[in-house]
């Protein structure tokens, strides 16, 4: 069958495949370098604002504004690659901001590579420049504390009052002062005497911004507080640090007598049940033997 002449005449619209080859690269590049610039901040935000700010001054780490007017940035470069390395090998600057972190030492950030550590040494001077860095970080309020700022924080501390970002209340992990028996965790220290501890309201309050031991990032990492809810904690613990830390033997002893009390009832109760059981059982028996001996 011929084709209509209509259709012979139709002209070919199909792409050259190598043409089509490199405008898939073009497109590939451009897609590549593109995402490469937006990768830093966001690798900034996930990974470093757990413990630095950039202008908003000292958290769990140092304030990295200017940081490279501070150190070279073959050494920062080196620091950010290997922490650990540069730490064990006594260098006394690393040793320096240890100290200053409250011993917490830096961890190794996730992909971290030498190409990685330079375009993030280029985002912090950057944002070094600039009036006001989208990682200034939270701003806590130096307003001073109430009763009713304790009151919450007590709450939020046992967890009456649910974090607004969904983290785990301080109960769960911590014991203070006036908290009743069995009502404190044990994984965490005692916080009584916190404020004391972190050297005031300023340390205090960095440190709830980002806490930075190996247990507490993970579960804050996605949790922040606010910051309200660090005032009222933090209100809350200057009130406690007045006070001894609670003793744990009275709760160990109470959940003893508990233990032994509970274990008491269920075998009474179990005892019951089953004389109960056996009785059901054994009474119709009996009363058939009574009617066969009638």
């Amino acid at each position: 069958m011929r084709r209509p002449k209509n259709q012979q005449n139709e002209p070919k619209t199909a792409i050259p495949r190598p043409l089509a080859a490199a405008a898939a690269v073009l497109a590939w590049l451009f897609s590549s370098a593109f995402a490469q610039a937006q990768d830093t901040p966001d690798y900034f935000r996930q990974n470093c604002m757990n413990c630095h700010t950039i202008g908003g001054g000292r958290l769990t780490g140092p304030d990295l504004k200017d940081v490279t007017k501070r150190q070279t940035r073959d050494w920062l470069a080196n620091f950010l690659t290997n922490p650990k390395a540069v730490l064990d090998s006594g260098d006394p600057y690393a040793q320096k901001i240890f100290e200053e972190s409250r011993r917490v030492p830096m961890p190794m950030a996730p992909g971290m590579t030498r190409e990685r550590a330079e375009k993030l040494l280029d985002l912090i001077e950057a944002e070094s420049k600039l009036p006001e860095s989208q990682f200034k970080g939270l701003q806590i309020s130096t307003a001073p504390f109430t009763a009713a700022d304790v009151q919450a924080g007590r709450d939020i501390f046992t967890g009456r009052q649910r974090l607004a970002s969904g983290g785990t209340a301080c109960i769960a992990c911590h014991s203070i002062h006036d908290i009743a028996a069995l009502g404190g965790g044990l994984l965490g220290p005692d916080l009584t005497n916190v404020y004391d501890r972190l050297k005031g309201r300023a340390s205090l309050s960095a440190w709830l911004v980002a806490p930075g031991t190996e247990t507490m990032q993970p579960a804050f990492r996605n949790h922040p507080l606010k910051a309200e809810e660090i005032h009222s904690l933090v209100a809350y613990f200057e009130d406690a640090a007045r006070y001894r830390p609670a003793d744990p033997t009275g709760d160990r002893v109470t959940f003893l007598l508990l233990g032994l009390f509970g274990a008491a009832a269920l075998l009474f109760a179990f005892d019951g049940a089953w004389k109960w059981r056996f009785r059901g059982v054994r009474r119709p028996l009996v009363d058939a033997a009574h009617k066969r001996g009638a």
